[in-house]
């Protein structure tokens, strides 16, 4: 019996993480004049998703399991780690000053490693839902897919954006993707133990989505200043965190 639960854990896992990245591939099938008019106003969509995931959803799991000073102590750690990566990839590229990468968004090496984060804990959500019941645990995987699928759509925006290929968004986000399954099997195996763990990886996350949305995206959307445009923005980000929220309130 425990073998038969590990094996509907592994499935459903990679099924809750594969499936909402495949769902959120479809913007790589667009023709790629499409996907630049579409660009733009996914990242406005996208800075909405990714604060709505982080304050609406990360933060307030992470709060109820672990007093507020660590979790924002953990979440503050986090963005400056992030900031000090986010130094690295530019020095890694350039050492020069003027170099014209320090113009670009490197939201895209940063939102691959928030969203591992994020599927580590999902799979531990679906091994804990597998272990009271299978059908619970089929149901808490359909709603990882649900409110995943919004937010991947967002992460192939900001990693075509940041200059990636279709093909590297694609294997990259896939990769990111894939660290549900780690997740799920710790959870099977130490659950108790992992369980300590998840409110610190969930303020890491949500330290991750905020620095992204707030360092990288703002800023960019900041760069179009015309009335009309920044109506649109303000509606599609509002739209980012109605939806999220619908998620949210479901799951």
């Amino acid at each position: 019996m425990a073998t038969v639960t590990l094996l509907w854990i592994v499935l459903f896992s990679l099924l809750g993480s594969v499936g909402a990245m495949l769902g959120g591939a479809v913007l790589l099938a667009f023709p790629a004049a499409v996907r630049t008019r579409l660009l733009p106003v996914l990242l406005s969509y996208a800075t909405g998703t990714l604060l709505a995931a982080a304050w609406l959803g990360m933060l307030p799991q992470a709060l109820q399991q672990l007093a507020p000073l660590p979790v924002t102590s953990t979440v503050l750690a986090g963005m400056v780690a992030f900031f000090i990566l986010e130094k690295l990839v530019l020095w890694r590229h350039c050492h020069d000053g003027a170099c014209a990468l320090h113009d670009s968004r490197n939201g895209g090496i940063l939102i691959l490693v928030g969203d591992a984060f994020h599927n580590f804990v999902d799979g531990m959500v679906i091994a804990a839902a597998f272990l009271v019941s299978i059908p619970f645990g089929v149901a808490a995987t359909l709603a990882v897919v649900a409110h995943e699928i919004p937010q991947d759509v967002g992460d192939f925006a900001i990693l075509l954006d940041s200059g990636f290929s279709r093909t590297r968004a694609f294997a990259y986000n896939l990769i990111s993707s894939l660290a549900t399954l780690p997740g799920a099997v710790l959870g099977y195996f130490f659950l108790d133990a992992a369980r300590q763990w998840i409110p610190y990886v969930l303020a890491v996350s949500a330290a991750s989505f905020i620095y992204i949305a707030v360092a990288d995206l703002v800023p960019s959307l900041h760069r179009q200043t015309g009335l009309g445009t920044t109506a649109r923005q303000g509606i599609l980000l509002l739209a980012g965190i109605a939806t999220i929220a619908l998620f949210r309130l479901g799951h």
